[in-house]
C-alpha cells in the first residue's frame, strides 16, 4: 500500500511540489483537486509528469465506493473499498439543516460493545486522517456533481470504529477537515463519539478544537455499564463525568451523552431516575436512541411508546433530551452492519 496523500495539509503539500521542482502555484491546483474528490490521475490541470511522480509514491483512490444504497427514508448506506482491499461504512443523514456524513475511524473495532456490529470481527486497522478525509471527499464529489459545492455539511465521527482508539489520525482528520481552503468544515459541526476513553478526552480538550464530545454511556451503573461495554472495565461513569467537566471547561461546548434504549436492559423508570440523577444541573444533553438490533447479538430494541415514556421521565426530572429518529434501519443502518454482511456474502461464495 502506497502513501496516502490525503493525509498532507496543505503546507506540506506545497512543500511537496516544490520538492519534485514544481512552481508554487501547482500545490494549489494539486490540493483543490484532491478537496474535490478527484483522483490524482484525473487533475486535469497538472502536467503528466507530475502526475506520474506523484502516483509512484501515493495511490491515486485511497477510498472507493464499492456499494450505495438508498432507504426509504432518503438515508444513503456507502461501503467503501481501501487501498489494501479492506472494506469501511458510512451513513449520509438528510435532515433541514443539510446532510449529516457518518464516517468511520478503523476497520472493525476493539471495544466489544455488545450493541454494535463494528467490532464483531475486531480490529483490523487504524485509518489514516487521509482516508477518514477521503470518505468525505468521495460522497461530497458524488452527490454535488463533481465536488465543487459542500453537499455535506456535518460531520459525525461514528461510524466503525472508535475514534479516540486512532487518537493521532482522528486529530490530524480535524485538523484538515476544518483548514479553511480544504473542505472548511466547521468544528461545531462536528460531532465525535467516544466509548469513554478517559485519558484520551482529556487530551482531545487540551487541543483546542470546540467540536462536539459525545460520549456513548448506555447505562445508569458500572456494573450494568460493564455487562454491555467492556470499556467499563477501565473507566468508570464518574471518571467519564469529571472527563466531561474538563472539556466544557477547555472548551466552553456542552457535552452530549448517547444512550441506546435495550429492551429488559436499560430503560425502565428506575435507569430513568439514574440518570437523571447522573446528570441534572450539568452541560449536557442525552441522545436517546432506540437499538438498531443486530442479528448476532442477543438484544431487542425497547417498544417506541416505552421509548418516548422514558424520554418524558428525562425531561420531567429536568435532563435535556431527544429520542432521536430511527433511520436507514431496512438498508442496515447501525455501525458495521453493512460491511458484517457483506464479509459474510463473500465467505459463503468461497465456500461454494
Amino acid at each position: 500500500m502506497k502513501e496516502i496523500l490525503q493525509d498532507l495539509s496543505y503546507n506540506q503539500i506545497e512543500e511537496l511540489t516544490l520538492s519534485l521542482g514544481e512552481k508554487k502555484f501547482r500545490a494549489k491546483q494539486l490540493y483543490d483537486g484532491l478537496m474535490q474528490g478527484k483522483r490524482i490521475s484525473d487533475i486535469s490541470n497538472l502536467s503528466k509528469e507530475l502526475k506520474s511522480k506523484l502516483l509512484e509514491r501515493f495511490e491515486d483512490e485511497p477510498v472507493k465506493i464499492q456499494e450505495r444504497f438508498i432507504s426509504s427514508d432518503g438515508t444513503e448506506k456507502f461501503l467503501f473499498s481501501l487501498s489494501d482491499g479492506n472494506l469501511i461504512e458510512g451513513v449520509v443523514m438528510r435532515y433541514k439543516h443539510g446532510n449529516t456524513q457518518c464516517v468511520s475511524t478503523q476497520v472493525g473495532c476493539r471495544m466489544g460493545c455488545q450493541f454494535c456490529a463494528s467490532t464483531l470481527g475486531g480490529l483490523v486497522r487504524n485509518l489514516t486522517s487521509g482516508e477518514i478525509l477521503s470518505q468525505i471527499l468521495t460522497v461530497n464529489a458524488l452527490l454535488s456533481k463533481g465536488g465543487r459545492e459542500r453537499a455535506i455539511t456535518n460531520v459525525v465521527l461514528m461510524g466503525s470504529g472508535e475514534p479516540l482508539d486512532n487518537y493521532a489520525h482522528t486529530l490530524q482528520f480535524l485538523k484538515n477537515v476544518t483548514a479553511e481552503g480544504g473542505v472548511c468544515i466547521s468544528a461545531r459541526n462536528i460531532s465525535l463519539s467516544t466509548c469513554g476513553l478517559v485519558d484520551k478526552m482529556y487530551a482531545l480538550a487540551d487541543e483546542g478544537i470546540p467540536i462536539n464530545l459525545t460520549v456513548s454511556l448506555h447505562a445508569t451503573s458500572d456494573e450494568d455499564r460493564k455487562r454491555i461495554m467492556p470499556v467499563a472495565r477501565a473507566y468508570s461513569i464518574q471518571e467519564i463525568l469529571k472527563a466531561c467537566e474538563y472539556y466544557f471547561e477547555k472548551t466552553g461546548r456542552r457535552y452530549y451523552f448517547e444512550y441506546t434504549l435495550i429492551a429488559g436492559e436499560n430503560c425502565d423508570e428506575q435507569h430513568a431516575q439514574g440518570l437523571i440523577k447522573l446528570l441534572k444541573g450539568k452541560p449536557c444533553h442525552v441522545n436517546l436512541i432506540r437499538l438498531n438490533a443486530v442479528k448476532e447479538r442477543n438484544l431487542s430494541p425497547t417498544e417506541q411508546k416505552a421509548a418516548y415514556r422514558f424520554l418524558s421521565l428525562l425531561e420531567q426530572g429536568g435532563i435535556s433530551a431527544t429520542l432521536r429518529r430511527q433511520m436507514g434501519s431496512d438498508i442496515g443502518g447501525a455501525c458495521g452492519q453493512l460491511r458484517a454482511g457483506y464479509l459474510e456474502k463473500l465467505h459463503k461464495k468461497d465456500q461454494e
